[in-house]
């Protein structure tokens, strides 16, 4: 053993564990490939599985500690990144003594009323407990931009990384300037001719790391939410030790494709239709969305609102939200929205079938009342994959279709068999313009398209 570990050397598993309410599985991923990249087999947890060097080993809601142990069991992993919930932080703790990284992205009105947790200030006490357990020679990644987090630096026992959206000038960069001078570190955004930098700084010293709208999860910039969800991860990595040019090749190359970020920001284009595919299923998640929607519509137009193209959003809210979370969901979408179609999830979470989407259709109707809302229409179809179908039935060529979704790997399988059929209707439509042909071998062209896209949906 003394050989194995000589005096001084490094003997556990390096952990870095990520909470808040919105954003930790992707900030986690992002950290995660940064580490892959520098040669490193990372485990990870998140509320999708246990993933052992990029491979899926366990699919299901792996954010508690009984997966964090699986992972540091694993001989094959010398890097742990941990996805840390409410939930199994109240129910046994975290699975491990101590990180040697914290990150905790915000903290929002969600799962409020369950477990005795009932207000926001409790809501951050649970969330602080990753931050309790840095050591002295660990750091806490904090959001300088939640007032919540910022106070969660007097629990921390190591150093305090701080993480704003904030422009120069404002108190919250004043804050930071002030930590940074006293020998602190901060990931933030600098403006520049050519758009918003991320600099990390560490005291005095300011290091460029990327332009914003080169990465590709933040879509040229218009997704904000992955913006902080960067400066966040390029905030850990740099407290963990990994070089700046690796941070840099590490978010430059990470993607919201379906293979990186299942079910996070998918952008498909389905028959000439854009669709997103995200998890978003709380009100502060869609506010974010919803920003999102708006850049990305302006974006492709120049102006948002010019030009016929619709936008259709499917939305849907678990059952054990209270009441007027869910209504308040449905009332934010409709800022955003032209129709709105509200699914339910496959799990009712106590609900009977059908109370939970009307909650959401009635925050929508309430706000569509008012003045000046973009929604004109709200449909219930609680059954998520005739959602899909309906939403994907209403659009047009051109149009954005935003899918707030519960299964995603359904959903994803029910796009490809759609985009499978589009393709094999283009082929049989070449195909009929043949002259060549004789009606025989065209019918004959056609049934085979067609076999051929039934077997690629089915597979």
């Amino acid at each position: 053993m003394d050989l194995l570990f000589p005096p001084g050397a490094p003997s556990r598993v390096p952990i870095v564990a990520v909470t808040g309410t919105n954003g930790k599985t992707t900030t986690a991923r992002m950290i995660s490939h940064i580490f892959k990249g520098l040669g490193r087999k990372v485990g990870m947890t998140s509320t999708d599985g246990v993933v052992i060097d990029e491979r899926l080993v366990i699919k299901a809601d792996a954010s508690g500690p009984k997966s964090a142990r699986m992972v540091l069991q694993n001989p094959r992993v010398d890097f742990a990144v941990m996805e840390v919930a409410r939930g199994g932080i109240l129910r046994e703790g975290l699975g491990y003594d101590r990180n040697d990284v914290a990150v905790v992205t915000n903290v929002a009105p969600d799962h409020l009323g369950m477990r005795g947790i009932d207000t926001l200030e409790q809501l951050a006490d649970v969330k602080a407990v990753v931050v309790e357990a840095v050591p002295r020679d660990g750091f806490a990644v904090l959001n300088a931009d939640d007032e919540l987090v910022r106070a969660m630096r007097r629990r921390c026992s190591g150093s305090v990384v701080w993480f704003s959206m904030e422009p120069p000038g404002s108190k919250v960069r004043e804050f930071i300037d002030e930590q940074c001078r006293r020998g602190g570190r901060a990931v933030v955004l600098e403006p520049t001719d050519k758009g918003d930098m991320i600099v990390i700084r560490h005291g005095r010293r300011a290091m460029q790391l990327a332009w914003t709208h080169l990465l590709p999860a933040t879509f040229g910039g218009a997704a904000k939410m992955n913006v902080a969800n960067a400066l966040a991860a390029a905030g850990a990595a740099f407290a963990a030790g990994a070089p700046l040019h690796d941070i840099r090749q590490g978010l430059r190359t990470f993607t919201t494709s379906y293979y990186l970020s299942p079910g996070r920001m998918n952008l498909l284009d389905v028959r000439g239709v854009d669709v997103v595919v995200d998890y978003c299923h709380n009100a502060p998640g869609m506010r974010m969305l919803g920003d999102f929607v708006e850049s990305y519509a302006e974006q492709k137009t120049g102006q948002a609102d010019l030009g016929k193209s619709s936008r259709i959003g499917m939305i849907g809210a678990a059952g054990d939200r209270r009441d007027e979370d869910m209504r308040e969901l449905g009332a934010i979408a409709a800022d955003h929205f032209d129709v709105i179609v509200v699914r339910e999830d496959a799990h009712l979470r106590g609900r009977e079938k059908g109370v939970a989407a009307e909650l959401v259709a009635e925050g929508v109707r309430a706000r569509m009342a008012q003045d000046g809302v973009r929604c004109k229409q709200v449909e219930i179809v609680t059954e998520e994959l005739d959602a899909v179908r309906h939403c994907m039935a209403r659009a047009n060529p051109g149009d954005l279709v935003v899918l707030c979704v519960d299964k995603h790997p359904v959903v994803l399988a029910e796009l490809e068999a759609l985009t499978q059929h589009a393709q094999a209707g283009a082929h049989s439509t070449e195909v009929a313009g043949d002259p060549d042909l004789d009606p025989a071998e065209l019918h004959e062209a056609a049934q085979a398209a067609g076999d051929e896209a039934a077997a690629s949906a089915e597979a």
